[in-house]
């Protein structure tokens, strides 16, 4: 992808958020109703990871990525974690996100206004970053990049969770400028940035005509 086509690409997914209303039905473009079982697939998953259900994983930081208002942070990070932080491009939706969140917001450190493509975490600071939604406004070059700066971004027994939609054939969204990945490249680009995967799982119970949506567990 040249430098202008890049130019575009980003510029154009700004735009598309910035229309966007900072409310839980805009964050997922109009499937406020599928939030309760996404979040219950999610906890599911993660759980069996974490010291509270005999993983390893502790609980002390996560980070949210592309977080929007933090309909993540609220309803599955803050339940469980003392502390998340979170990033997300749009200032407008990073604004809204501590009322949004309420009064548990006081457990919301860092806010961070950057798109991935630009965000390096902490070294060493997170014991889960969550990554949902989002990857598809990477290019194949930023996102493996991104998953590597992830990796140096964890605690000793931290991990990384992806959850995507997943194509047959990769797509591309001009509304959103957006790829969705088939899995077989989400694999791929998770082998070369030198993670393992240590569970991958299909989301259940979402209504039909939706892509599929995986989870994966990296390490």
């Amino acid at each position: 992808m040249s430098l202008d086509d890049e130019g575009k690409f980003y510029g154009d997914a700004k735009k598309y958020w910035e229309g966007i209303t900072p409310t839980v039905d805009g964050m997922l473009g109009g499937f406020a109703k599928i939030s309760p079982t996404d979040i219950n697939g999610s906890h599911a998953f993660l759980r069996p990871f974490l010291m509270v259900g005999g993983g390893k994983t502790e609980t002390t930081r996560a980070l949210d990525c592309g977080a929007g208002i933090g309909r993540i942070t609220k309803r599955l990070l803050l339940p469980i974690f003392k502390t998340v932080d979170m990033v997300e491009l749009n200032q407008k939706f990073l604004d809204e996100a501590r009322s949004f969140i309420g009064e548990e917001s006081s457990r919301v450190d860092k806010l961070f206004c950057s798109g991935l493509q630009d965000f390096t975490p902490g070294t060493g600071t997170y014991d889960v970053i969550w990554t949902q939604w989002v990857l598809g406004h990477l290019t194949d070059d930023h996102l493996l990049k991104f998953l590597q700066r992830c990796q140096s971004g964890l605690t000793s027994n931290g991990i990384i969770i992806l959850k995507e939609n997943v194509a047959q054939e990769r797509d591309f969204d001009e509304l959103d400028s957006s790829y969705t990945r088939t899995r077989e490249e989400l694999d791929k680009v998770i082998s070369q940035s030198g993670l393992k995967i240590l569970k991958c799982e299909k989301q259940k119970g979402f209504p039909k005509g939706l892509y599929d949506v995986y989870m994966y567990a990296l390490q």
